[in-house]
This record gives C-alpha cells, sequence and structure tokens, in this order.
C-alpha cells in the first residue's frame, strides 16, 4: 500500500468513525443557537415564524409571543436529543415535525418565499437550505440500530 492509499484508508477511517458524533453536534448547534435566538427576540426567523403562524389554527389558540416561546424551546429540545445516543429516535420524530412546520411558508406564505417561478427570497432559500438538514438526519437514522435487533 502506498502512501497516499494508507492516507486515503486513515481518512476514511477517521470519518466512519468521527461523522455520527459530527452531525449530531452540528444539529445541536443549529436547533440550540436558532432557537435560544428566538427567545432572546434576536432571531431574523421571527417575522417568518409569526406570518406563518397567523395562517394557521395556531393564530386561535395563543399569542405569537407565547407560540414563539414554545417554538423555541422546541428547537432547542430537538438540538439536546440529538447529542444523547439513545434519543435519536424521538429526535428525528420531532426534528421531522419541524421540517414539515418550518417548510410551509414555501406553500402558505408565497409572497414572502418566492421572488417568482422557481426563484425563492432569501426566505425562501433560508427553508429550502433545510434539505441539507433532513440528509443530514437521514444519515444518522441511517446508522441506528434496528429496534428488534437490539
Amino acid at each position: 500500500m502506498n502512501i497516499i492509499e494508507k492516507f486515503d484508508y486513515a481518512s476514511i477511517e477517521f470519518l466512519k468513525k468521527a461523522s455520527i458524533p459530527f452531525a449530531r453536534f452540528a444539529i445541536f448547534i443549529i436547533y440550540f443557537w436558532f432557537g435560544i435566538l428566538k427567545i432572546f427576540d434576536t432571531s431574523a426567523a421571527i417575522p417568518l415564524v409569526e406570518k406563518l403562524m397567523e395562517k394557521t389554527f395556531l393564530a386561535s389558540l395563543m399569542t405569537p409571543e407565547t407560540f414563539l416561546v414554545i417554538f423555541s424551546i422546541y428547537e432547542m429540545a430537538i438540538g439536546i436529543l440529538f447529542l444523547i445516543p439513545r434519543l435519536q429516535r424521538p429526535a428525528i420524530l420531532l426534528f421531522s415535525l419541524h421540517m414539515v412546520m418550518t417548510g410551509m411558508p414555501l406553500v402558505l406564505l408565497t409572497e414572502t418565499s418566492w421572488q417568482s417561478f422557481l426563484t425563492p427570497t432569501l426566505e425562501g432559500q433560508y427553508i429550502i437550505k433545510n434539505l441539507s438538514l433532513i440528509a443530514l438526519v437521514a444519515f444518522i437514522g441511517s446508522r441506528l440500530t434496528p429496534l428488534k435487533d437490539k
């Protein structure tokens, strides 16, 4: 085995060991950080969240301020759950629900999400980038041990 092949092998082995912990930590950082920004009322996403809430049944159930606090805690909880290996399944479930919610503006708030046909606004791009998070969570989920094998 030459030096390039050894380096290639070592790199792949390192990535196999580090990728899941790094992926889980990355999701924690994104979700906890974005969630806490909403609690401190400093998130650029707050107007979008409030507009979406107004378009759903949630507007009749609670104030936007209450919803933002609940939504913030929900996001931070997703991040924390991804840090705990045995809680990855519930984290994936909560994440999936979050992706449905955060994808809604593409359909319900078209004036906010799209400049023109297939041309997203900055907010639309912010939402579409969630495809990378979905891929990351799919990667994490694909490495779980099936329950029947435990």
